[in-house]
């Protein structure tokens, strides 16, 4: 193949992202190239994404240069990736996760515990507000956007008390002194596939496909791929609280899936399910999936109106 073209967003973190698929094929002896690019997502910051789109105003662009020819691959946090790609599109590889845990970000307070009631903190995750909701009842919940930097930039400008962000992209831009606590899975229950970096192309790229598989990390891959199927199945977007996460045992044998379902209206209010199984191919992820949704239907989620 001629040089490769990855396509991807201009924030600092994205630039990360792509920096980082670039090396690694360039490590294989692939000639790589990035082209930058300004997404819908990244220019409205005055509105939730629940309301103007969601998740895919983050690729929209990027996949429009691939189906143009002007790149070959997009990097994505695989987080904002839409459960479902238009057609002709595919999802050709995931990497190894980083951590896939929420960080609480504060100047002031060491931990969720120690802010005071009424304290404002920061976040456009309807899943971090059902689940801080549910963790603390006492404190204002108010909208957050931006990239990375930029709501940084908004916490030390004293607009918060604290702010809760992706400990993922605070680890891979060097900024993991700004955290102050990870939560625990069991009590914030991370988006799924946070913290892993999918790599999308057009479908058709058969021998793109092939360049990218040695760059794939299986048991990463068949754990987003059940938390995936979770939020397919339930209408997964910017506009449904809903957390999936699953890991694999120490044998690397049982994936064990968590999720939770909140209503913001109705605060304190979650549905959790939670299930394991043997999993070592997509379609048993998928399964998994399937029995997780199950749980969470007969626990009454759905649809928030």
């Amino acid at each position: 193949m001629s040089q490769l073209i990855i396509a991807t967003r201009e924030s600092r973190l994205a630039l990360w992202q792509a920096q980082h698929v670039q090396s690694q094929l360039q490590a294989r002896g692939h000639q790589v190239g990035l082209l930058g690019m300004t997404t819908r997502g990244d220019q409205i910051l005055d509105r939730s994404l629940s309301k103007v789109g969601g998740k895919g105003l983050f690729v929209k662009e990027l996949e429009v240069a691939l189906e143009e020819g002007r790149a070959d691959l997009a990097v994505h946090s695989l987080k904002d990736v839409p459960m479902d790609l238009p057609e002709g599109f595919e999802l050709a590889c995931v990497m190894e996760r980083e951590d896939p845990r929420d960080a609480l970000v504060s100047n002031r307070f060491a931990s969720l515990a120690e802010l005071p009631a009424g304290s404002v903190v920061g976040t456009s995750s309807l899943r971090r507000v059902v689940l801080l909701q549910a963790l603390r009842p006492d404190l204002r919940i108010e909208p957050l956007r931006g990239n990375l930097d930029t709501r940084l930039r908004k916490l030390d400008d004293g607009q918060y008390e604290a702010i809760v962000l992706a400990a993922a992209g605070l680890h891979r831009l060097g900024l993991a002194g700004r955290i102050r606590a990870c939560f625990a899975p069991e009590d914030m229950l991370p988006a799924a596939g946070q913290g892993a970096l999918g790599i999308e192309i057009r479908s058709e790229r058969r021998e793109l496909a092939e360049a990218l598989a040695p760059l794939a990390h299986t048991p990463t891959w068949l754990a987003v791929a059940a938390e995936r199927a979770v939020s397919r199945a339930m209408g997964g977007s910017c506009s449904m609280p809903l957390a999936a996460h699953a890991r694999f045992d120490a044998q690397g044998q049982v994936l064990h899936l968590r999720a939770a379902w909140g209503d913001p209206a109705v605060p304190g209010r979650l549905v959790r399910a939670e299930a394991s199984a043997p999993v070592a191919a997509l379609a048993q992820a998928a399964a998994l999936g399937q029995a997780v949704v199950a749980q969470l239907r007969a626990g009454g989620a759905g649809p928030v109106q």
